[in-house]
């Protein structure tokens, strides 16, 4: 530990994510005694009041215990960072671009709801309607390990509001996640290999960003990676970022060439690698959203659409153990 810091560094953290653990477990379980301990009160002397507050404490240990479980399937060594989600239309034209909107929706939702930071880093609009592609920073404890799974390509089937004659209209949007790379993580850079480009910012942000070129886009020339970033003002901190994101999608990269091999050696696991369908989202003739990995549906599109995918995220993660 005193020889090696980074090592130490390395064990700490592991050891805080551990004690973070440990001290959830026993919350729930002392949240858990505590409320029958007043449910068992409440039912000796009849006290309606009492019981209902205890019924709603239940209910919300019930969502954290679920929350724990979940984050007690993450085993992968950058689940606990923060992670970049890339969001790009695909086939299905205005369709898919309003789709993409409606994924950023979804997520942002999915990400104040476990009270995780989201920030648009970049984000280009469609040409009638929603977006071509956007690409979103979320941060928080475990960012990564919530998000990693909704990787792949989603498919939208709804009566088309931009088509004239009401037809059904089926679109694709891709997903794609990736951590943040955090100090423990080296990934070699060399100036050769990237090509910078500025630009000026568009959408809302005042007179400087429109009138500065402080949007940067970075080109990794040997992957032909494509990043960029213009939420700050500031070109340094843009090109900061964008730094930042290309390391992550490197490794991320990396990580899913070796996942690949692995899932070309097992044919009996399901391939949820980048370019093939996850999820279909059906609002017409019927409502559903099905995971086409684990066969997980549920009929409330809406609540999905509002952020509540927590329960094809378990079934992902249990899917893939």
């Amino acid at each position: 530990m005193w020889n090696n810091k980074s090592e130490a560094q390395k064990i700490l953290k592991e050891k805080s994510v551990v004690e973070e653990k440990v001290k959830q477990f026993l919350a729930i379980e002392n949240g858990l005694k505590d409320n029958r301990e007043y449910f068992d009160l409440a039912k000796s002397e009849a006290d309606a009041q009492l019981i209902a507050d205890t019924e709603k404490n239940l209910l919300a240990l019930k969502k954290t215990s679920d929350a724990f479980e979940v984050e007690c399937l993450f085993s992968g060594e950058t689940d606990v960072n923060n992670c970049f989600l890339d969001i790009n239309a695909g086939a299905g034209g205005t369709d898919s671009c309003d789709f993409g909107l409606m994924l950023l929706r979804m997520y942002e939702r999915f990400a104040n709801r476990h009270k995780f930071k989201v920030e648009i880093v970049n984000m280009l609009d469609g040409e009638e309607a929603g977006i071509r592609n956007a690409t979103l920073k979320i941060s928080g404890r475990f960012a990564f390990g919530w998000m990693k799974m909704e990787s792949g390509v989603h498919r939208l089937v709804r009566i088309s509001p931009f088509n004239a004659n009401g037809k059904r209209q089926t679109s694709f949007t891709s997903v794609w996640v990736y951590p943040e790379l955090d100090d423990e993580i080296e990934i070699a850079l060399e100036e050769k290999d990237i090509r910078v480009d500025t630009f000026r910012a568009s959408g809302a942000g005042g007179q400087h960003v429109n009138k500065t070129d402080s949007a940067v886009r970075m080109t990794h020339l040997p992957t032909n990676i494509v990043v960029q970033c213009q939420t700050d003002r500031s070109q340094i901190r843009n090109r900061a970022e964008c730094i930042s994101m290309l390391k992550s999608r490197l490794y991320e990269l990396e990580m899913q060439k070796k996942r690949d091999a692995l899932s070309a050696s097992e044919a009996t696991k399901t391939d949820n690698s980048w370019g093939h369908q996850i999820r279909s989202y059906v609002l017409h003739p019927y409502q559903l959203v099905k995971d086409l990995r684990t066969d997980f549906e549920t009929g409330n599109i809406q609540a999905v659409l509002d952020g509540e995918i927590d329960g094809f995220i378990k079934a992902a993660l249990t899917e893939k153990i």
